[in-house]
């Protein structure tokens, strides 16, 4: 496996990002997980306006521990590995797939990047009132045993599934 591939092997790239969960405990005391980096960020976009969210119950453990800085360069390391990998392996795409397309029935990538924001921010706000993210459940919870982990990730995927076929009209 090099690089330069346009597909890696799931199962080295499952095992990588499985053994980064053992330094990631050791170093940070915290496994993989990225939503709570967002709350950081959001906490202390927030404190440039009102001070006093520092105070509050919720941001405050986000505004204070270190802890969220390791998700937040983990997550920061994703995009950037993202295309990084896309540049060494010339693996561009079309900007609006086929499949979008005739799902939704538009092709503006204008359409498509506000869709793809909201469905991003829906799945946030869904993972922070869930108390975790899928990479921290699917990641993390899992590799600890947890059992509301092995709930919540099955869950997900029939979710995925459900929203795949409905969108593509399949169901």
């Amino acid at each position: 496996m090099s690089l330069s591939d346009k597909v890696w092997s799931p199962y080295v790239a499952g095992a990588l990002i499985g053994l980064l969960q053992i330094p990631a405990f050791m170093l940070m005391d915290t496994g993989l997980g990225a939503s709570s980096s967002f709350v950081k960020f959001a906490g202390h976009a927030a404190l440039i306006f009102d001070p006093t969210v520092a105070d509050g119950s919720y941001f405050s453990k986000y505004i204070t521990s270190s802890k969220y800085v390791w998700q937040t360069a983990l997550v920061i390391g994703i995009a950037l590995g993202a295309f990084l990998s896309m540049r060494l392996s010339n693996a561009r795409r079309d900007r609006i797939s086929p499949v979008w397309k005739e799902a939704m029935g538009v092709s503006s990538p204008i359409a498509r990047y506000v869709l793809a924001f909201l469905g991003g921010f829906i799945l946030l706000f869904g993972a922070r009132l869930a108390g975790g993210c899928t990479s921290g459940h699917g990641l993390t919870g899992l590799a600890q045993l947890a059992v509301s982990s092995s709930i919540v990730v099955p869950a997900i995927f029939a979710g995925g599934i459900a929203t795949a076929l409905v969108f593509t009209r399949r169901f």
